[in-house]
């Protein structure tokens, strides 16, 4: 993801203050002081990493959690699938062995979604984990299994309930009985009084409130109360922004955060398509996965990546393996991300920064060939040194920062440049990073116009996104504009081969310049699942997959062009 946010460093200073100056200081609880703010959500912002669940009957069915009542499964289907709900496989300290070998401080669980079950014994309830065949306390056994593995507990509680008979608005799709008169007043003392048991009963660290509001006038939620009944059980828990009062942080979902030294945040992300567990899901890539850790710890945020367990009680393999991935990497490079702060340098599609006293993390995702030439800061240069392995030069002038990595010491998923500085970095201003060549993606053919499959998702990174073309469509072609020629010497393209290998026959052609005809390089039948192909390197701005023939609109996850130390 690429964010320009361009502030020179005395306007940014001048809006950091005059945000503090409007808004003063904003948490959870009226009043505290910025000293106790800071001590009381230190684990939080310094552990950067943790690990969502969204798990619950309707993962056997394997659709949308909440969302899917009333639309894909019917109501009377979904509501009864507790009912059928026997996790054998559970096995909460093998999933609390998987989260502290993925590297994550803290896990936040589901207690109760809108779809109104509860993941728990409850004393306000028939429906939760205690009617089901299984009996048992979900939250309970996975608190202390977390726990047991050192990590911190958070509480996901979701403050619309489809289900319960006096929420309010009341779902489309409901029809009451004759004669039923829905009191929202009953339906908030049931809201108090399961925040109240889950805070006495199991004392989470933090409560992750959602989906606060639907139609309802806000003020009639009155959520000044229900932080007042978790910070008096708990005076030390956190609390996210989503229960109409800003509370500790904010929580942008499914994307990255933009830069925010001042505002603590975090982004909740799918490791797959979806929240719950989805048979045969698409899941994220080990490079979408680091960079997605990396891009929000250097926009001073944090990651929290969410996983859907099965049926039976598992994480499946293709999950928990790339959770072992993540803690792999971290248990080498940690120290780049854990306790540090976003900065100097602003995220970018060059990569991001992070820093630690007076020590400098560059992790580079794109170069400009051997080198990026930075903004010079207000510090000099010490030593440095590539985390990554290998060898890297600094040269350091009056307006620039020039990194230069040989081609054969880049890292595929991040190259870490450590520079250690004469002054603490906390005094540097954020600047913004290196500019890179624009790269420019076109396609001749997009699904109904919509930007969710636009050209771009075929080069994003992100295997679980696509481009794709109208149905009807035989032919199409991705075209690629890299700013300047570059050197390539192979493709890789993935298909969505599960909706079948539409493609029969295509090209890989490139332009040297806009004066030049398209010429092909390699030429191709079908693509499937994972299409990989070398060829002698050519130097050329423009590249083009030209989808010759297809039997129907043809569909890619990724298109990537290989450079010659691939």
């Amino acid at each position: 993801m690429r964010r320009r946010i361009f502030f020179p460093e005395a306007l940014f200073f001048l809006t950091c203050l005059w945000h503090l100056i409007l808004y003063g200081m904003v948490s959870s609880i009226p009043g505290e002081s910025e000293m106790h703010y800071l001590e009381r959500t230190k684990w939080w912002r310094e552990g950067r990493f943790g690990i969502f669940i969204h798990w619950g009957p309707v993962s056997l069915v394997g659709t949308e959690i909440g969302w899917s009542r009333g639309s894909s499964v019917p109501v009377e289907v979904y509501d009864n699938l507790y009912k059928k709900f026997n996790p054998t496989k559970f096995n909460p300290q093998i999933w609390a062995k998987l989260f502290k070998q993925a590297g994550a401080k803290y896990v936040v669980i589901v207690t109760k979604h809108m779809d109104g079950f509860s993941m728990f014994p409850s004393e306000f309830t028939d429906y939760d984990s205690a009617s089901t065949p299984s009996g048992r306390d979900f939250i309970g056994e996975l608190v202390k299994a977390i726990r047991d593995e050192g990590l911190r507990v958070m509480f996901y509680y979701c403050l619309s309930d489809w289900y319960h008979p006096h929420y309010l608005p009341r779902p489309y799709y409901i029809q009451d009985p004759p004669g039923h008169q829905r009191n929202f007043n009953i339906y908030q003392e049931f809201v108090k009084n399961q925040i109240k048991e889950l805070c006495e009963r199991y004392h989470p660290d933090g409560i992750w409130f959602d989906n606060a509001g639907d139609l309802l006038p806000l003020e009639e939620w009155r959520p000044n109360e229900l932080f007042q009944i978790i910070h008096s059980i708990n005076p030390e828990a956190i609390i996210n922004n989503r229960a109409i009062l800003p509370g500790d942080y904010d929580t942008p979902e499914q994307t990255v955060g933009e830069f925010n030294p001042y505002r603590a945040w975090e982004s909740c992300i799918t490791l797959g398509t979806q929240w719950s567990w989805k048979p045969n899901d698409r899941i994220k890539s080990l490079k979408k996965c680091i960079q997605l850790l990396v891009n929000c710890a250097g926009g001073d945020g944090n990651l929290l990546l969410n996983v859907g367990p099965t049926p039976e009680g598992e994480i499946e393999e293709r999950q928990a393996n790339r959770l072992r991935e993540i803690g792999q990497w971290l248990s080498r490079y940690g120290e780049s991300i854990y306790g540090t702060r976003g900065g100097p340098f602003i995220p970018g599609k060059w990569g991001a920064s992070t820093y630690r006293g007076n020590i400098v993390y560059l992790h580079i995702f794109n170069w400009d060939d051997e080198k990026l030439e930075f903004p010079n800061i207000d510090g000099k240069v010490l030593k440095y040194s590539l985390l990554t392995g290998g060898k890297a030069k600094i040269s350091q002038t009056k307006d620039k920062l020039v990194v230069s990595v040989p081609k054969k010491y880049q890292s595929d998923l991040a190259t870490i440049v450590k520079l250690v500085l004469d002054r603490p970095v906390s005094e540097i201003a954020p600047r913004p990073g290196p500019e890179l060549p624009e790269i420019a993606i076109r396609a001749s053919n997009v699904y109904q116009n919509m930007s969710a499959f636009g050209a771009d998702k075929a080069m994003d990174g992100d295997e679980t996104t696509r481009w794709a073309t109208d149905f009807g469509i035989h032919s199409a072609w991705l075209e690629i504009d890299l700013g300047k020629p570059r050197r390539i010497n192979g493709v890789r393209i993935k298909e969505v081969s599960e909706f079948g290998e539409r493609v029969r026959r295509f090209a890989i052609e490139y332009k040297k310049d806009d004066k030049s005809e398209w010429k092909p390089i390699l030429m191709g039948t079908t693509i499937g699942d994972d299409y990989l192909r070398k060829f002698i390197p050519i130097t050329a701005r423009y590249w083009r997959l030209n989808i010759l023939e297809a039997t129907e609109g043809p569909t890619i996850w990724e298109f990537e062009l290989l450079s010659p130390n691939y």
